[in-house]
């Protein structure tokens, strides 16, 4: 049987979590294992580049353990993408979904590259990111309960 690869297309909030320990960390680093074409667009790099800078800035973190974030960031299994979604597709987006402008970039880029690989997945920890792409049928890389600590806790407990 010849079984397709995964196409994942990372959120800033995913890619935060799989370079910064937290609650999501283990979930995210474990969908980075997953076979396939993992994508970056520049959009979630600049957002992520500014988060490490941020905490370069602020000296939340060692020199040493900033330059190997950037490092990570740089060689990690990710296909880079430089693209513009289409501005009705943006349009219309927006008229449905109640979402913040880098939200509604990703959801739009995402239904773009859905038309050439409909098998892609979204990898976001944003909840309303994650509703908007299963209102517009893109298959979400976590479930609603990984995305809810709370619920996690309920499952352990």
């Amino acid at each position: 049987m010849n079984k397709k690869l995964a196409v994942v297309y990372w959120d800033s909030s995913a890619l935060v979590s799989y370079l910064f320990k937290d609650e999501h960390s283990d979930v995210v680093i474990d969908k980075a294992r997953q076979k396939g074409v993992h994508l970056l667009t520049t959009l979630t790099i600049a957002e992520v580049f500014t988060i490490i800078s941020r905490v370069r800035r602020e000296h939340l973190l060692s020199e040493m353990l900033v330059d190997s974030l950037f490092e990570l960031l740089e060689s990690g299994p990710w296909s880079r993408l430089n693209i513009v979604p289409d501005t009705l597709t943006l349009k219309e987006l927006a008229y449905k979904w109640p979402l913040g402008g880098t939200s509604l970039w990703h959801l739009a880029t995402a239904k773009t590259l859905q038309q050439e690989f409909p098998e892609l997945m979204i990898l976001t920890l944003d909840r309303e990111l994650a509703r908007a792409s299963r209102g517009e049928s893109i298959r979400l890389c976590l479930n609603a309960a990984a995305l809810d600590p709370d619920s996690r806790k309920r499952q352990s407990g």
